[in-house]
């Protein structure tokens, strides 16, 4: 006989893999369906490796780019002030103390540290003979960070998936490669970034494969535990947890609208890519979240009924300093990659124009579902 426990685990594991299939065939097949509209060829999206059949046109226009920064302002404004009010109105109430809970920084959080700086070197210097290795600094690179910032978060007195699950964290890394995949599906319909200084040949595909492969498992643990290191500083996200509460009167059918958004919006990337680009990043967590909230699920806006933004903040902002980490990386890299953005080809910081940042919002929020989904991670932050 079954025991209780692991029976409700089982149909847990059946309901979330029910779930990823159902996203992963409305992410492939919606954009085909935006394809077969404008009369192209679907099947010439359906390869491996997912290439982009042609760059997007990077350009510039004056008017798209004000309406996006309006956009991306208006939308981070309301929260940045909520959170500058609140430790406004903490620090008057609780001057600030010096905290009792730090650890000692672990020792392997100083290994990892020196990896990193040692492969950060590898990744930038070009010495002759270890071309190859530059090529594969990335995995190694991203493995240290994550190392570093687990550690990190031990110091701080935080809580350690690493050390608390680490089967579960494991499995972030098998997980991580498989949902970066859609990415690069996605990413064939609007050409948006391009992969150069690989060493693998267009047709190669298992060695794209096994190449790819083990850099893409980096993303999601890298910022799920940035999160959790974020989460250990509570004037990031202080006074999110009372803030502006959304709850629909009808919260099914709000799934049901929120699911039909997001696969209107991977018809529309294939139907109108030079336009409709950012919903890439926007459609997924639509997707996911929708899909999740059907089945009666917890996922990480649950809490927004009663006014609790945390939890999607913190995923926001680890993500955003995670790009950043990556597009640093990436500038003097041997094996690195360009943007193509339209109508926002201007203010480059790094190989990233300016506003290609705010993608990196959206997909905090879609790692943080995304790893739940997958390997039933936490979507809330892991907090003391």
């Amino acid at each position: 006989m079954v025991p209780a426990a692991t029976e409700r685990s089982l149909r847990g594991w059946q309901r979330h893999a029910l779930q990823t299939l159902v996203i992963v065939i409305l992410m492939v097949i919606a954009p085909l369906v935006g394809v077969a509209i404008v009369n192209g060829d679907p099947g010439a999206y359906l390869r491996f490796p997912p290439r982009p059949l042609e760059p997007a046109p990077g350009s510039f226009v004056p008017v798209a780019f004000a309406l996006y920064a309006i956009l991306i302002v208006g939308t981070l404004l309301p929260f940045i002030i909520r959170i500058l009010r609140a430790n406004a109105r903490h620090r008057v109430r609780a001057p600030s103390s010096p905290s009792s809970s730090r650890l000692p920084f672990p020792r392997w959080g100083w290994v990892s540290l020196i990896v990193l700086g040692v492969f950060w070197v590898i990744a930038w210097v070009p010495v002759p003979g270890l071309e190859m290795v530059r090529r594969l600094s990335f995995t190694p690179l991203w493995v240290a960070y994550v190392g570093v910032v687990s550690a990190w978060i031990q110091h701080r007195g935080g809580r350690v998936l690493l050390i608390e699950q680490p089967w579960r964290f494991l499995a972030l890394f098998p997980a991580s490669a498989l949902f970066w995949y859609l990415f690069e599906y996605l990413n064939q319909f609007t050409g948006n970034w391009i992969y150069i200084g690989t060493g693998v040949a267009e047709h190669d595909a298992l060695n794209w494969f096994l190449r790819s492969a083990l850099p893409f498992s980096t993303v999601l643990p890298a910022v799920l535990v940035t999160r959790d290191l974020f989460a250990t500083w509570p004037s990031l996200s202080r006074g999110l947890d009372q803030f502006i509460r959304l709850r629909p009167a009808r919260p099914e059918g709000t799934a049901k609208a929120v699911l039909v958004a997001g696969v209107l919006g991977l018809v529309a990337i294939a139907l109108r890519p030079d336009s409709f680009y950012a919903l890439v990043w926007v459609a997924p967590p639509l997707l996911i979240v929708a899909i999740q909230g059907a089945f009666g699920e917890r996922h990480l806006f649950s809490g927004v009924a009663s006014g609790n933004w945390r939890d999607p903040w913190l995923a926001v902002l680890a993500a955003l300093f995670c790009g950043f980490c990556w597009e640093l990386w990436n500038i003097f890299s041997l094996a690195r990659w360009t943007y193509h953005i339209p109508n926002a080809q201007i203010l480059h910081v790094f190989e990233m124009p300016l506003l290609g940042y705010a993608g990196y919002l959206p997909f905090g929020l879609t790692c943080v579902v995304a790893a739940q989904l997958l390997t039933g991670t936490d979507p809330r932050a892991r907090t003391h």
